[in-house]
């Protein structure tokens, strides 16, 4: 059972993180636009935050496994593996890259283990560390010492955005910036070499589709439904394609893909940062999207073609469609306008449910936390002062791979 996600809130049993490293110390304030930050987080203060959220996970029964010891692991079962990951990661890394590919490879040759080697990739790496010999390369003579060669991946913190499971399969997402799309290297090796997880996961998606999708769209509601989001960083196309392929497969138990059309603003960059389950029949929202929300079914029809229609009784009535139940929505912030905003940004509406009725959420939203738990979730609090700098919580953090199963 390497894959086994059917629901939100079912008891998270294995989860996949990324510990933060270098990468954030190379984010430089002209870069940030680019690299999809609006502020440079303290690297200490981050790992300390992010293992304060890993203790949390461990204490309530999940197990946190981090993406760059899984790779590491692929990499040193088998040399040819680690030749072609040096090789997709230049090919992958833009013009400079492959323009000077030889000493690049060298370079990276040298990195004496696997994991150094995987994290240096993630942290990038800056043009000077090819210590190209003086007067054999113009770039190298008019470049400047922050230029990178490979560019840094700060956001791969965020391990919910390159894939996604769903059920036992993935989504293996293409990414909606171009500076994202190296992240997927690392879920690939992972899900198509890695022994606990190779021939055995069936892929959705793939980042050769040529529609992007990024997994804070994409919610298990239950065995049998699906919510995607259609936002700023997903795609229409792309949820149709992801819904044909999951209705293809003939051990998926979902008949019903809800496709949820949302603003399109970096603040609502995801479904999950305006939408999250918290219990088996409550949902935390942000107000301000309540009424801009248009709510459409796929479901699969003759010939492998889509049934797709448009259901105007909103979100909450569809919900209460495919859960069979009625569905209180939790409103974060409040009704206070200046509070939700604030805490929507601050990703408030952002939790993990690690059991129904007990998610984990940042400590700084204590308006929505108060809330949830007047509505009785039980709510876990970790820091979240340098952590919440890169636009995303504790759902954004981590890509369950294992929960347990809801009993009725």
């Amino acid at each position: 059972m390497p894959i086994h996600v059917k629901s939100e809130i079912a008891p998270l049993l294995r989860v996949l993180l990324h510990r933060p490293g270098r990468e954030l110390e190379h984010i430089v304030p002209n870069a940030m636009e680019r690299l999809l930050f609006d502020d440079i987080p303290y690297l200490q203060g981050a790992q300390r935050e992010h293992d304060a959220f890993a203790a949390t996970l461990r204490a309530q029964g999940a197990e946190p496994v981090y993406l760059e010891d899984l790779v590491a692991q692929v990499l040193r079962s088998d040399q040819g593996l680690k030749l072609q990951f040096i090789e997709d990661l230049i090919a992958g890394s833009g013009a400079l890259a492959r323009a000077y590919s030889a000493s690049l490879r060298s370079y990276l040759l040298r990195i004496p283990t696997e994991r150094e080697l995987v994290l240096t990739a993630m942290a990038g790496v800056p043009f000077r560390a090819l210590s190209l010999p003086s007067g054999t390369s113009l770039h190298a003579l008019l470049g400047s010492d922050a230029q990178f060669i490979i560019e840094p991946t700060p956001n791969l913190y965020f391990t919910r955005d390159t894939f996604a499971s769903i059920g036992r399969g993935v989504s293996l997402n293409r990414m909606y910036s171009h500076v994202r799309n190296r992240e997927t290297i690392y879920a690939g090796y992972l899900l198509q070499h890695h022994p606990d997880y190779a021939g055995q996961v069936p892929l959705y998606y793939t980042p050769d589709e040529p529609f992007s999708i990024e997994g804070g769209d994409i919610l298990n509601l239950s065995a049998s439904a699906l919510a995607v989001g259609v936002s700023q960083r997903t795609m229409p196309e792309a949820v149709e394609h992801l819904a044909q392929q999951i209705f293809r497969d003939e051990q998926s138990e979902i008949r019903t893909v809800l496709a949820v059309s949302i603003p399109e603003l970096r603040a609502f960059m995801h479904l999950d940062t305006v939408f999250t389950q918290v219990d088996r029949a409550k949902f935390v929202i942000h107000p301000g999207v309540i009424e801009r929300l248009r709510v459409f079914s796929l479901t699969p029809g003759a010939g492998g073609r889509l049934v797709i229609r448009e259901l105007p009784e909103g979100l909450q009535a569809a919900l209460c469609s495919v859960l069979g139940c009625e569905v209180e929505m939790i409103l974060c912030g409040g009704g206070d306008q200046i509070t939700s905003q604030r805490e929507q940004w601050n990703d408030g509406a952002n939790t993990l449910c690690v059991r129904p009725g007990t998610v984990i959420a940042y400590d700084r939203n204590r308006v929505t936390n108060r809330i949830l738990q007047e509505h009785g979730v039980t709510v876990l609090e970790i820091p979240s002062g340098e952590l919440s700098r890169g636009r995303g919580g504790p759902r954004c953090m981590s890509m369950p791979l294992i929960r347990g199963d809801l009993n009725d």
